[in-house]
């Protein structure tokens, strides 16, 4: 996958800086992490794309709790390589996120997941909705997935990550140091940045796609300024609508 090759299809031109980016977090999902491996990483992102179509989730969303519902999950050729917690995880995520508990979390824990595992693949769905949701714009269907990169997972878990009022273990604001000294840029640090900051490189690389096809975080509090072709005004309307459509409790 190279950048010209990336939307020859679109109906319309898309900024440099989209592409560029876009282009930068293909490569990061096709490449290893800290605890999967890139064809590890790609069968994630099959399986995010998987769980669209999966007629468990169906049924789960349309019910009036997920857990009346049992059943497998549709899980895509590469995902059946996958842990059954790690698929149910990615699943869950992208298909019905606002009805996640604690108790779902400490059973997808017991079916042998780990936290780091965990933080990991949510950061790679979370990339690929973005990915993906950006060519549903277009009017276009997702892009194809880029090849596996080689290598082997760093295993790199930061000293500075504890248990919180979180789910999983994270870097709270004031607590960075080392490698992570710089993770939140001068910003607060606010609850969604924290959230994927057990993996760090997944926290840098999402924040980084955001700032591109979003804004970057020093332009959100910038109000003497207008970033984009549409207003402050205008861009945190759209936002708060897509927010309440998808039921995002942030």
């Amino acid at each position: 996958m190279t950048t010209p090759d990336l939307y020859p299809d679109a109906p319309v031109p898309i900024r440099p800086d989209i592409l560029a980016e876009q282009m930068r977090a293909w490569r990061h999902i096709a490449s290893a992490g800290s605890w999967f491996t890139g064809a590890e990483r790609l069968a994630v992102a099959a399986e995010t794309r998987a769980a669209r179509t999966c007629a468990l989730c169906a049924s789960r969303k349309a019910a009036l709790s997920p857990n009346a519902v049992d059943g497998g999950h549709d899980h895509s050729p590469s995902g059946a390589k996958l842990p059954a917690a790690l698929i149910e995880v990615v699943h869950r995520v992208t298909t019905d996120p606002a009805r996640l508990s604690k108790s779902w979390h400490d059973g997808v824990m017991a079916d042998g997941l780990d936290a780091e595992r965990y933080v990991e693949a949510v950061g790679v769905a979370v990339h690929t909705i973005s990915l993906d949701t950006f060519a549903a714009g277009l009017g276009l269907p997702p892009r194809p997935l880029p090849a596996a990169q080689p290598g082997a997972p760093s295993g790199y878990r930061p000293k500075s990550a504890k248990m919180a009022a979180a789910w999983v273990p994270l870097i709270s604001p004031g607590n960075e140091d080392g490698a992570e000294i710089n993770l939140y840029g001068g910003m607060m640090g606010a609850y969604i940045q924290q959230a994927l900051t057990l993996v760090p490189d997944e926290q840098r690389s999402w924040f980084s796609l955001c700032g591109a096809q979003y804004m970057a975080g020093s332009q959100m509090r910038d109000f003497s300024t207008e970033p984009r072709a549409i207003t402050h005004a205008q861009i945190e309307f759209v936002a708060g609508r897509i927010s309440a459509l998808n039921e995002c409790r942030y």
